[in-house]
This record gives structure tokens, sequence and C-alpha cells, in this order.
């Protein structure tokens, strides 16, 4: 009976030990997470830029009066195509005619005195030939036409600029073009110098874009640009031919020229898209499915190869792309990232990792 007891005891024994190994058992077995990898590698990555903008004129300029009137015409209005010397506008002539007048009478006045200081010296020469003047009074002959020469002179300037002035009452194109912008009205006193009309001269058209910050900033663009018409399927070539140096606090954009190629007739204003590329760099590039947090901050699990444990570090992305993000630091090539089942992971915890050597 004693030694019943004693095998039962034993057996009891060995089915409680039995019991308290299997739950261990098991949680070594579950203990090695399945996750899948990658090899952090740098690749060769060339994104693209797209944007709106509107077709300008390589060459504009703001056309004004030299002086200020009245405006009595305006011949021309915005959309109309001009020739070089056209009459685009006239202001009330009365006050430049004035000048003018005045100009020629004082013209008149001193071709008269010139002709008298003349004769005068001529006289002075017959005199003192006979011996009948002195040379005194023939120097101060020859003085006097001197001195009317020069008010002739002077007198034919004024009147040469009050004929500019008469004539500056015509505003004239500069160049062949269209008329893009007009400032004024007919009745408005024009003053000298201010904005009648803006003129885009005839000739290479540019694509004018307004390009986002950090689209920009710490990223070149190939010099080569396709800019489509939004108005149909016409495409052209382009080159960036200026980046402003400066941005504009308003909008945070930065102003982009492109010259484009056999667009001479393109309709001013018309809107366009422009697709460039940035010049191809090395990125290290991770799935989406990478990403984890770490204190608020981007981060992945990186597998260490001699124990197989994992680790969560934290990285910085330097641009987001469609299905992928880009790491400017936080990892090197050679590095293991898991890629799948970061989930349930924790630090140090032991993973079974597939689609990288371990």
């Amino acid at each position: 009976m004693r030694r019943a007891l004693s095998h039962t005891v034993i057996l009891g024994f060995a089915a409680i030990s039995l019991a308290a190994c299997r739950p261990e058992d098991e949680a070594k077995e579950k203990r090695a997470r399945q996750v899948e990898t990658v090899v952090v590698k740098a690749t060769s990555v060339s994104d693209t830029l797209s944007t709106t903008g509107e077709i300008s004129a390589r060459v504009t300029t703001d056309l004004s009066f030299r002086g200020s009137g009245r405006i009595k015409e305006l011949s021309v209005d915005v959309g109309d195509h001009v020739q070089p010397g056209q009459v685009l506008a006239r202001i009330d002539p009365e006050e430049q005619n004035a000048d003018l007048q005045v100009a020629l009478a004082g013209f008149q006045s001193a071709l008269a005195q010139q002709t008298q200081a003349m004769q005068t010296l001529k006289r002075q020469q017959s005199l003192f030939t006979t011996g009948v003047t002195t040379q005194a009074a023939l120097d101060d002959a020859q003085e006097g036409v001197l001195t009317a020469q020069a008010t002739v002179q002077s007198a034919q300037s004024q009147v040469d600029t009050a004929r500019d002035a008469l004539d500056q009452t015509n505003l004239k194109a500069d160049a062949s073009g269209v008329i893009t912008a007009r400032s004024v009205e007919v009745g408005q006193i024009a003053q000298a110098a201010a904005v009648v009309f803006t003129l885009a001269h005839d000739g290479p058209r540019d694509a004018v874009i307004n390009a986002d910050e950090s689209a920009l900033l710490g990223r070149a663009i190939e010099s080569d640009v396709d800019v489509k018409m939004l108005s149909g399927a016409e495409t052209f070539k382009a080159k960036v031919r200026e980046v402003s140096p400066t941005i504009d606090t308003t909008t945070g954009t930065i102003r982009v020229k492109l010259s484009l190629e056999g667009a001479g007739d393109a309709r001013l204003g018309s809107s366009v898209i422009a697709t460039a590329r940035y010049v191809p760099a090395e990125t290290i590039e991770l799935p989406w499915s990478a990403m984890g947090s770490y204190a608020g901050r981007p981060a992945v699990w990186i597998v260490h190869p001699e124990t197989n444990s994992v680790s969560l570090r934290p990285v910085d992305v330097s641009n987001y792309r469609t299905e992928h993000f880009s790491v400017r630091s936080g990892v090197a090539e050679g590095d293991i990232v898991v890629s799948n089942g970061t989930k349930f992971l924790s630090d140090g915890q032991v993973v079974d990792f597939a689609g990288a050597a371990k």
C-alpha cells in the first residue's frame, strides 16, 4: 500500500513537470517571428517635377511719354498687333507747339543778329584797309561774329529740342509685337515716364512657371524640359533659361523661365504644363511597408544577423514617393531592414527573416 502510494506521488510530480515544460517549449517556438526583409542599397533615382505656367514674350517693354499732357487719342488696345514706328497714342500738343514757336522765334532773332554782326565785320575790315578804323574796332567786330554764331547754334538746339518734344506727343511702338497692357484712358493726364502701354515683342517665347520652393532648393533639374499646351496636344521642347535667385515671400515659389523651341507663334498667356526631370542622384529607397515610428519620427526595424534580433532606428526621410520613401540618413548600404511584419515587433526580439541573406 505504501509502495503504491509512492508510485502515485512520483507519477504526479512527473505529470506536473511535463505540464510545466510544455508552455516553455511553445514560447520558444513562438519567440522567432517571421518577417520579410530587404538589404539597403543605393540606387540612381531621377524624379519628375510637373507644374503649370503660361506663355510669355522673351522681351517686353513699357512704353511711356517723355513729357506730360492730357491724352487726346488712343489708337490701339490690348491684344492689338503693332509695327515699329506705329503711333499708339497722342497727347494734346498745345504746350509743345507753343514751345516750338518760341524756339523758332529765338532762332530767327539769332540769325538776324548773326547777319548784322557779319555786316559790321565786313565794314570794319574795309575801313581798316583804308586806315580809317583801328585794330581794336576790327577785333570787336570779329568777336561779335563769333558770339552771334554761338547764339545761332544755341537757338538751333532749342528748336531741335522743341521739335523733338512735339514729336514725343505721339507715342510710337519701338518694335513689332502685341499690346499686353494699357494703363490710361482718353482725357487722363499722362505724367512723364508713366507707363501707358506694355508691348510684348514678336520673336522668341518663354514658358514662365512658379515652382514650389521645396521642389528646387537643394535639388538640380536637367536643362531639357517638356512643355505641353493645356488647350491641345501640342508639346514643345524647352530649356531652363533663368531661375530667379529670390523666393516670392507671398507664395513661397521660385520663378523659372524656360526658352521654347519652335514656338514663335504660341499665343501669349496660354496655359501650359511643364515637366522637368531632376538630375539623377544616388538614393536609398525603402518600401512604404518598412516605415515605423520612434518618438514621433520616421524609423525602420534593423535586423542584426549575428543574433537575428531587431532594433528600431530613426531615419531622416528626404522624399516620399509612390510606394517608396527615400532615406537621407539613418541607414547604410548593407543594413537589413524589415520590409513586412513590423506591426508586432519589439526591441531585441528574435526574428526569422526572408528576403535577405542571413
